[in-house]
């Protein structure tokens, strides 16, 4: 019988090919719709894990989120410094750090923060040690910069014709770890650096008696180099002159000791003026509507897939007539109704059966290919790959192949030899 089939096969190649090639495409829509949807629910909320609640002013929740935790480049309105002096002797809180945007260099986003963020999120460096004064910078991951590399800050971006800040240069003191997230592909500078090079937050310039004296913040100094500017804080904690002395601040990352603080420092910012947010809850609702979008893909898939399965039972059930007298032979020489159900059933299954495996197959590897390119762009390392869920649709579709190729084989299992034979 196998015999026979391959025989059947090698002399019916070019339709073979055509047959599993229609299948796999089909089969390759979903497949990629499914696992390009998981894998960006998955990255994004991996992204997101270590931030537990975001304040900012009032506005749009998913900005806020989308432009502190994915850093992705968009105005956000400023709220008031004293937020950040009021979270900074808040007892519920166990860490809050400032960022700041606005500049960028070679498509890398410039992000001024302080140490905590960076001691709080990153186990370690891979390379160098952390900034300790303004004109020193830390990069992520995916920043392709050398420990020691300069730096000349953009104002916005290349593509929105943005301008380099003259006389403004930082230097790369270290480099972060790879974490799967935007913040590997961003640059990491003391937020008092951010907020002079736009000339902000001079209130709180000073020096450092201690370990810096006679360095000037180059706010004053415009024509020197940021190598010069004054030290920041050595313990990486906001002190209570810092705070209360900040400009507007786009957002502020909170660390609640609690849940209990969490839930209860979320309700007290969401006051009109400021609105603070579980970035958990914003990506919730963007997973409602990437669900959407994979339902109405999904829809398009499963429609491509009916109308190749119909296409298959239609030019099976031709073949079939164009094989009466081959079939009616078969019966002739002895062969039993069964052995030509199963020759006709086994033949066509195996097509699509391929056709099914080669579409899962192409699926993956289309998926990666954009979960690839979404990563080089975006910093978000997106998991692609099969589960249990995979295995369940490529069982479902095997059956449904399976009960497709009955059709044509009851077919040529009712036909009578006689009769095939005088046809």
């Amino acid at each position: 019988m196998i015999r026979f089939i391959l025989a059947d096969l090698r002399r019916l190649w070019a339709g073979a090919v055509v047959v599993v090639l229609l299948v796999a495409l089909a089969t390759a829509l979903g497949v990629t719709v499914t696992l390009q949807e998981r894998a960006l629910r998955l990255g994004s909320a991996r992204a997101a894990d270590k931030f537990d609640l975001v304040i900012g002013a009032a506005g749009s929740e998913t900005q806020l989120v989308l432009s502190s935790i994915f850093l992705q480049p968009a105005p956000l309105p400023l709220m008031p410094g004293d937020v950040l002096a009021k979270l900074s002797k808040d007892p519920r809180v166990a860490w809050v750090a400032p960022v700041g945007f606005g500049d960028s260099f070679a498509g890398y986003p410039f992000v001024g923060t302080t140490r905590a963020l960076i001691g709080s999120t990153v186990s370690g460096f891979a390379e160098g040690r952390m900034f300790e004064k303004e004109g020193e910078a830390v990069v992520g991951a995916a920043v392709k910069l050398p420990v020691g590399a300069e730096i000349k800050p953009m104002h916005g971006t290349a593509q929105m014709g943005g301008e380099t800040h003259a006389g403004v240069v930082y230097h790369v003191t270290g480099k972060l770890p790879p974490t799967g997230t935007p913040w590997d592909r961003a640059i990491l500078v003391p937020i008092q650096a951010v907020w002079h090079v736009h000339g902000l937050g001079h209130g709180h310039e000073r020096q450092d008696e201690q370990h810096h004296e006679g360095e000037v913040a180059a706010a004053d100094h415009p024509d020197e180099d940021h190598d010069h500017h004054g030290a920041i804080d050595a313990d990486a904690v906001i002190d209570e002159d810092f705070a209360s002395e900040a400009p507007g601040l786009p957002a502020v990352l909170v660390k609640p000791k609690t849940i209990a603080d969490a839930y209860k420092l979320r309700q007290e910012y969401r006051n009109g003026n400021t609105l603070a947010v579980f970035p958990g809850e914003v990506l919730t609702g963007l997973y409602a509507t990437l669900g959407d979008a994979r339902m109405v893909l999904s829809a398009v898939a499963a429609g491509s897939q009916g109308l190749v399965a119909a296409a298959l039972v239609l030019v099976t059930v031709t073949h079939i007539g164009q094989r009466r007298r081959q079939i009616g032979a078969l019966r002739a020489f002895g062969a039993p109704r069964l052995s030509v159900f199963m020759i006709v059933w086994l033949e066509l299954f195996l097509l699509v059966a391929l056709g099914i495996g080669l579409g899962f197959l192409t699926g993956l590897a289309a998926a990666q290919l954009i979960a690839n390119a979404f990563t080089v762009k975006s910093g978000i390392v997106l998991p692609v790959g099969f589960t249990g869920e995979d295995l369940r649709m490529a069982l479902i579709l095997l059956t449904v192949s399976a009960i497709l190729a009955a059709v044509p084989a009851i077919l040529a299992y009712r036909q009578s030899p006689a009769a095939a034979l005088r046809a």
